[in-house]
């Protein structure tokens, strides 16, 4: 299935000295090149995510320093996927992709997870989050641990397969049904195919930045050492 990059961007947060990416419908197209890729999409896929983004462009810190764009964690390309993700869908493209280390990043208006290897997205899936009394922490965390085969110790022993911890107490990302209706206790679920995928490559130390709804674009920064 082609998919061409239309009216899709990354957004971007500045936490300190990170930004970070994620994706939503723009009314107008993104100023970025056009691109043409092969882009595997799940079949599992029901209700339209609701987003709040915002649609402009919000440049980097112009006090930030020049980054050469082949720096691993410059963005290089997006996936060409039109429109905002469904809940239980997922694309992964990770073909001809150079190795590089992994950037993972969360936006909680479009609720939506992006993997970078290299500055190149490879992955990218509409998640559950938490709610208002437990909520999805803001901020830049990298991964302590990984467990394939976990049950929650808080919640009913709860399946959480492929689980990446992000905090000591309890906020990770892992395996889960993510569909409409559903939230979870502050983690991020995603589809189980799209974890399994992700926990794959990921490595204890890899960067996973939570951000809600800036924006940023190819060429921008993920990681500013």
């Amino acid at each position: 299935m082609k998919w061409i990059l239309g009216a899709t961007f990354a957004v971007a947060l500045g936490l300190g000295a990170a930004f970070v990416a994620g994706r939503s419908v723009s009314p107008t197209p993104a100023a970025t090149p056009t691109i043409s890729s092969e882009v595997k999409r799940s079949e599992d896929a029901n209700d339209v995510l609701a987003t709040s983004m915002k649609p402009e462009l919000e440049a980097a810190s112009t006090s930030a320093p020049a980054i050469d764009a082949d720096h691993p964690f410059v963005i290089k390309r997006i996936l060409p996927i039109e429109g905002p993700i469904k809940y239980g869908q997922w694309y992964w493209d990770d073909s001809d992709v150079p190795d590089g280390p992994i950037v993972i990043t969360v936006d909680l208006d479009a609720r939506v997870i992006s993997v970078f290897r290299d500055g190149y997205e490879i992955g990218a899936s509409a998640v559950l989050l938490g709610t208002q009394d437990h909520p999805t922490p803001l901020g830049v965390f990298p991964i302590l641990e990984k467990k394939k085969d976990n049950y929650s110790s808080i919640y009913d022993n709860a399946p959480m397969p492929y689980t990446m911890r992000l905090t000591w107490d309890g906020v990770s990302i892992h395996g889960s049904k993510v569909q409409n209706g559903y939230a979870s206790h502050g983690c991020i679920g995603a589809p189980n195919p799209f974890a399994a995928k992700l926990f794959a490559i990921a490595k204890k130390g890899d960067k996973v930045i939570i951000t809600k709804g800036k924006t940023a674009t190819i060429g921008d920064p993920l990681i500013i050492n």
